[in-house]
């Protein structure tokens, strides 16, 4: 009996789904049209690869998944749960109310509720003062009578001392009387009240839409014989995380596709540290191996308008990929951003369409083929030569441009090329992009972002403060590994095979104490 693998992702052009052997070989893959509706497109590529394989559904242990789901959500402000806040912190925080920082529209679209109590921790840990239980019950009353669908609870340092955000939750259950979805800013977002409770808050609001999502996978998961088969999600580290920990941490699932083509490209090359370059029919992405895993981006990242302070990778994303819009303009040529996406194959002259894109360009200029029946370079031979070149070349540049801004020295890079959209880069190009040392296409390129998804480890991730005058910085860092370890088996690693893959200690000058900011991350096998 053999031991398979499924790794799908969804991208804003095509859908993909690659069959994994138990030594990570490569046994069927397909590339679907991404569906107006996400979870069609996801079905249609899980029933394609396991038609096209033929492989046994039995012999499949585990589905990994990289959705788009929760992002679109809140870009779109759509199917958004109603989200009552609580933050612990009164009075010290009182001058910048919850949701102000967030867009108008999204502010409207989770509820505008939102209530701040008496409580929480200065950041060595000690009590600003004792916990109001009795406001909480209150407001956790009020919410549920205005019909709060989720609750998102965020309490001064509480990255330090969680104390009363757990207790608020337990008190919110009570008032409730079910188990009501709850989210602990100390769970999701580091040091860094507004940004953590933003991150809470997102959380919380696509907690029904993961839900919804998760279910439907697994049910079309049993109907397509699945039933031995576990279901994980990949989350934006470019790790996996189970079913149940990604529908109590939905928000985790943000950004998981490009890091999913980030592992991949890792994976097919086997190098540790360099540059990839994902160019997808919408988008081109770029991102930074660094021993192996997604260089993560250190300042605050925006979700939908919203600024939060959880782990993010570090990209850059243009508009440039396969389906990109080309322009006449002035006597000059513009790239993008609008792309066809998924009705390249509808729409594009090379598909006798109306439209010029990037891929009819490197159509026309020779050094693409297409597997397409329905596609023609014939019907793009008409184009101007200036055009074609002026194109090329804003399509390089653009590239070279985005590489430039991710590199951290002058010094030339390797760089991986993936995704089915890098045929609109020229191979004579891949010798002279500036600040590249060598262009690496590797083979099944084009499925990186599901295979990223299906050879994914399992990680966990602590972000602390340690007071380094009540312990010592050998306990400190002791504890901070523990944990993220424990954070790593609770999310579905195998434990004996857990390990601590990163460490970063950052001593805090401006605070009394000796305080000092520790981050853990540790990766393992998936437990299957």
């Amino acid at each position: 009996m053999m031991s398979l693998r499924i790794g799908i992702d969804v991208g804003g052009t095509h859908t993909d789904a690659v069959i994994l052997d138990e030594k990570n070989r490569l046994v069927y893959a397909v590339k679907t049209p991404t569906t107006p509706d996400v979870t069609l497109g996801i079905l249609n590529a899980l029933n394609g690869v396991l038609r096209g394989s033929g492989v046994d559904p039995e012999d499949v242990e585990a589905a990994m998944l990289g959705t788009t789901h929760c992002t679109n959500a809140i870009v779109e402000r759509k199917r958004l749960a109603k989200v009552g806040v609580i933050r612990i912190g009164k009075p010290a925080t009182l001058a910048v109310k919850p949701l102000r920082t967030f867009p108008a529209d999204l502010r409207r679209a989770v509820g505008e509720i939102w209530t701040i109590v008496a409580g929480g921790h200065e950041y060595d840990g000690r009590e600003i003062t004792p916990l109001n239980e009795e406001e909480i019950r209150r407001a956790a009353g009020k919410m549920r009578d205005e019909g709060c669908e989720a609750i998102a609870i965020c309490s001064v340092f509480s990255p330090v001392s969680p104390d009363h955000e757990k207790r608020a939750a337990e008190i919110v259950e009570e008032e409730f009387g079910r188990k009501a979805p709850i989210t602990l800013s100390y769970e999701i977002g580091s040091i860094g009240l507004l940004e953590r409770e933003n991150a809470a808050v997102l959380n919380a609001a696509v907690v029904k839409v993961a839900e919804a999502a998760i279910n439907a996978f697994e049910k079309a998961m049993r109907e397509a014989g699945l039933h031995k088969a576990k279901l994980f999600l990949t989350q934006n580290d470019g790790t996996l995380m189970s079913a149940d920990y990604a529908r109590k941490y939905p928000i985790r699932t943000v950004a998981s596709g490009p890091t999913n083509s980030i592992r991949g490209a890792a994976f097919l090359t086997q190098l540790n540290d360099c540059v990839v370059v994902d160019i997808g029919g919408t988008t081109t992405l770029v991102g930074v191996l660094v021993r192996g895993f997604p260089r993560e981006s250190a300042v605050a990242v925006e979700i939908g308008g919203v600024r939060t302070n959880f782990r993010m990778p570090d990209l850059i994303a243009v508009g440039c990929g396969g389906g990109t819009l080309v322009r006449r303009y002035d006597g000059d040529v513009e790239i993008g951003p609008q792309s066809l996406g998924y009705e390249l194959v509808n729409r594009g002259l090379a598909w006798g369409g109306d439209t010029l894109t990037t891929t009819d360009i490197a159509l026309a200029a020779g050094y693409a083929k297409i597997d397409d029946p329905r596609c023609d370079p014939a019907r793009v031979k008409h184009l101007d030569g200036s055009l074609i070149a002026k194109a090329v070349a804003k399509i390089v540049n653009t590239v070279e441009n985005a590489v430039d801004r991710m590199k951290t020295s002058a010094e030339p890079v390797p760089m991986v090329l993936v995704g089915g959209g890098g045929i609109i880069i020229p191979p004579s190009h891949y010798d002279k992009l500036k600040g590249v040392s060598k262009v690496i296409r590797p083979e099944h390129f084009q499925y990186a972002n599901a295979i990223g998804a299906a050879i994914a480890q399992v990680s966990g991730e602590v972000d602390r403060i340690f007071m380094l005058d009540r312990i010592s910085r050998e306990e400190a860092l002791k504890t901070a590994k523990e944990m993220a370890i424990r954070e790593a088996i609770n999310a579905g690693a195998k434990p004996d095979t857990v390990q601590v893959v990163e460490v970063d200690e950052i001593p805090l000058a401006y605070l009394p104490g000796n305080a000092i900011r520790i981050r853990v991350k540790a990766a393992g096998s998936l437990a299957i």
